[in-house]
């Protein structure tokens, strides 16, 4: 599997929300139908921080070894956030209008299975060149 790919789309998709929360709180809470006073722009640039953190580590770990017991932390924390982060999109789908919601629930559910294949599964083993 590569794991290089993976972790350069997740890195992407993550800084896009972050910059996304980070730079554009009122006009994503007025676009999802919540008011944009008091700590709710707050929290969505808070929101937008942990997104660009996430984002930078997937960045700076896509050329390491991965899967299994390599980086480990790395590989359990990105599918505990997007299987989590999954589940919450679909009921959030469910409850309000998915227009947004249903596209990101369904990317956050592929990343969620790539990240647990990476974590629970060992890496491929290079074959060694025939001598």
């Amino acid at each position: 599997m590569n794991t290089k790919l993976i972790m350069l789309a997740s890195a992407v998709l993550m800084a896009v929300l972050g910059f996304i929360a980070s730079f554009l709180p009122h006009e994503l809470l007025q676009q999802l139908g919540e008011e944009t006073t008091g700590i709710m722009p707050v929290l969505v640039q808070l929101l937008g921080a942990l997104y660009l953190g996430f984002a930078i580590l997937n960045w700076m770990a896509k050329g390491i070894l991965i899967g299994g017991i390599y980086a480990r932390p790395v590989a359990l924390g990105n599918f505990m956030h997007f299987l989590v982060g999954a589940l919450a999109l679909l009921k959030a789908g469910q409850q309000l209008n998915g227009y947004v919601l249903w596209p990101l629930a369904v990317g956050y559910g592929v990343f969620a299975l790539l990240f647990g294949l990476i974590a629970f599964r060992h890496p491929l083993a290079t074959k060694a060149p025939a001598a």
